[in-house]
């Protein structure tokens, strides 16, 4: 498997795991006030997988165009 298409795969697994922290970031909110201490963390966490995500874009970007 070429370099590309093993960040395309990595791309895929951290598109999902964003998605999975925004739900769960969704979730929260509507769970509030219960585990309001935990908003923080959430977020975090959320911010943490889609700069992740991006980044490995912007990473397909410059190889593709290389």
């Amino acid at each position: 498997m070429s370099d590309i298409e093993t960040l395309k795969a990595e791309i895929k697994k951290l598109s999902a795991k964003a998605t999975n922290a925004k739900m769960n970031l969704h979730d929260l909110s509507e769970e509030l006030p219960v585990n309001w201490t935990s908003i923080m963390d959430v977020a975090q966490a959320t911010r943490d997988a889609y700069a992740a995500l991006f980044a490995a874009r912007e990473k397909l970007k410059e190889m593709e165009a290389a």
